[in-house]
């Protein structure tokens, strides 16, 4: 079907349905503005699309959160106007999920930390060399999305 499922953050988790996925890393550089965080986003974006042409991309949509993670969710929210954008662009549906049902779904418990979504990641793909808690959030999206095409 090609579905591409995201944890948009400055590591960013990724993971499509043909079994690629990863981290990709946007950092900005020194001398680099802030805005170069979304243009190497949306080149990553580009490059999946040309390779796989997508119809879905399902992201984590953080709302809100702790006062102390706030640079990271004004990260996440400027990514996920990229999505959006992105996505009305190029004719691409998009579905995001909140960070408890990505959990639940992952561990059977919405408030679940890192390591138990890991070690969830690693039950469920024991041949898939995770990176990073990002990238094992991105193959628990795509799987909560393909979960919810069969119900």
């Amino acid at each position: 079907m090609s579905i591409l499922a995201l944890d948009p953050a400055t590591k960013c988790g990724w993971a499509h349905d043909s079994g690629a996925s990863g981290v990709w890393d946007l950092s900005v550089r020194r001398d680099e503005s802030s805005g170069m965080r979304l243009i190497r986003f949306r080149s990553h974006l580009n490059t999946v699309h040309q390779a796989y042409p997508l119809k879905v991309i399902a992201f984590e949509a953080a709302r809100g959160g702790n006062p102390r993670r706030m640079g990271a969710l004004v990260v996440s929210g400027e990514l996920q106007g990229v999505i959006k954008v992105f996505c009305e662009e190029h004719g691409v549906e998009f579905k995001g999920f909140s960070p408890s049902e990505i959990k639940k779904h992952a561990t059977g418990k919405g408030n679940a930390n890192k390591a138990l979504m890991m070690d969830a990641a690693r039950r469920k793909w024991p041949d898939v060399p995770l990176i990073d808690d990002n990238h094992a959030d991105a193959l628990h999206i795509l799987d909560l999305y393909q979960s919810t095409l069969s119900s």
